[in-house]
């Protein structure tokens, strides 16, 4: 087996499906583009293709990072060695079997190396998304990060940071597909952010040079997969000791998400009323946000790695050249610690929404859970609607915000699944498409409305079937 039989594979699908829809979004004067991707990482290839087979030109995808190596968690910040999904689940190929992983690696392993895969290898992957967008033909300009969204005349005017050169470009859409970064940011505790150094710690989102930590006491805080795979790094990379701290008495062993995956719940979970999918959000930030087992494995080999059960850190300040932290168990010191405490959903921390993230409505403004069911964090989720948009906190004053589709983690409240990530793609990128489809045709109704009620030429004239047109022997048509 070789790559040439995945390439090959896939050039037949794309001619098997016929080509692409021509663009049927009429221009605008003054408006660059009909959606721009903020994100060219898994989500945002996708999304260019699906709204190239929707028939809507005019799509550009931006992508801070430099290349496309670097674009997305998969060769920087995520460290696990297999991605935590089932293997088998529908992704970036949107219901086209030879444009899936699976096609894919079997082009080049043949198909008893994927049958006997587990689940995907995290390098694996990050070589299949550079395929894929290479077939594909979807081109992402790198190195232009989103800095502000101006509404302005019924369409969105984005401030682009282009190397250091500001730039302006319009578009009528925009999806939000940058991942975690489009939330808020890091979770950085306050016992670390208000105490100590920055270059005293660090969170899984950065690119830690582990190589530093040779030798070193390291802690981590937390306890979900992020945070053990930052473990088991600074422990193969030569860590004298690292010592992992979780709040609870016990880590979290029930994935509770999984319940929701049958394709009742999956496909109509957006239609449960505002108290149910609550209650599922509730039931999931209290049960925890479970480690893969082998995550676990993978680090409780090494004997100087530790686990800190029901001791969270109560202070930290620094030490000499080290730090010293409080639990519980008493007080002990570190050369350096590592947050492993995932990310904030805060709208109003992202510069590109800071001159309207006060309009969007919040879960918090829309449903009042009851005493016992209170949490700020989940409140602070965006409420959005069908298509993933946000929605006016207000009605009239912000009607701009429904142009703004949200493919990251802030639509989890809504939408109960990690969005962004490779379960959500098979249910919500189809559903924000079509959703951009409607809003854009109904917006440009009456140059429509004209196109379909245009002339059109007639196929065949009555010479085509003149010579079998019945006639009366008697001179009268037959009743």
């Amino acid at each position: 087996m070789s790559k040439s039989v995945s390439d090959s594979v896939a050039r037949e699908t794309l001619r098997l499906i016929g080509p692409d829809p021509q663009n049927w979004v009429p221009d605008r004067e003054g408006i660059d583009h009909n959606v721009v991707i903020v994100g060219g990482g898994q989500s945002g290839s996708a999304f260019a293709f699906a709204l190239r087979r929707a028939g809507i030109g005019k799509v550009a995808v931006i992508d801070a990072a430099k290349n496309g190596a670097v674009s997305g968690p998969w060769l920087t910040s995520a460290r696990m060695h297999k991605l935590r999904t089932p293997k088998s689940l529908s992704g970036p190929e949107l219901g086209l079997p030879g444009l899936s992983f699976q096609s894919w690696y079997e082009g080049r392993h043949g198909r008893a190396a994927y049958e006997a895969l587990d689940r995907i290898p995290r390098l694996d992957w990050a070589a299949y998304l550079d395929w894929y967008r290479k077939a594909l033909a979807i081109e992402i300009r790198y190195k232009t990060r989103l800095v502000r969204i101006e509404p302005v005349d019924g369409h969105l005017r984005l401030h682009l940071d282009r190397g250091g050169a500001i730039t302006t470009e319009t578009t009528r859409k925009l999806i939000l597909a940058s991942g975690f970064p489009s939330n808020g940011g890091p979770a950085i505790p306050e016992v670390l952010s208000r105490s100590l150094p920055k270059d005293r710690y660090s969170h899984t989102a950065d690119g830690i040079d582990f190589a530093k930590l040779r030798g070193k006491s390291v802690a981590v805080l937390g306890s979900a997969a992020s945070a053990f795979d930052a473990a088991a790094v600074a422990l193969e990379t030569g860590a004298r000791e690292v010592h992992l701290f979780v709040r609870k008495e016990r880590l979290a062993a029930e994935p509770v998400i999984r319940t929701r995956g049958y394709p009742g719940a999956y496909d109509n979970y957006g239609a449960l009323p505002d108290a149910v999918r609550w209650r599922q959000a509730i039931r999931y930030r209290r049960a925890g946000s479970t480690a893969p087992p082998d995550s676990i494995s993978r680090v409780v080999k090494f004997p100087n790695f530790y686990i800190h059960l029901a001791a969270p850190w109560t202070s930290a300040h620094p030490f000499g050249s080290r730090l010293l932290a409080t639990t519980p168990q008493g007080n002990i010191a570190f050369d350096h610690v590592i947050a492993g405490t995932g990310f904030v959903v805060d709208l109003g921390q992202r510069p590109e929404l800071a001159d309207f993230a006060d309009q969007i409505l919040l879960w918090r403004d829309r449903f009042t859970p009851p005493a016992d069911e209170q949490d700020e964090t989940l409140g602070a989720h965006p409420y959005l609607g069908a298509g993933h948009e946000f929605l006016e906190k207000e009605p009239g004053r912000a009607p701009h915000l429904t142009d703004i589709h949200v493919f990251n983690p802030a639509a989890f409240v809504s939408f109960g699944l990690p969005i962004g990530d490779v379960p959500s793609f098979k249910r919500d990128i189809p559903s924000v498409v079509a959703r951009i489809s409607r809003d854009l045709f109904l917006a440009d109704l009456d140059a429509h409305e004209h196109r379909i009620n245009g002339p059109i030429a007639e196929d065949f004239d009555v010479s085509l079937y003149r010579s079998s047109v019945w006639r009366s022997p008697y001179g009268v048509a037959a009743e």
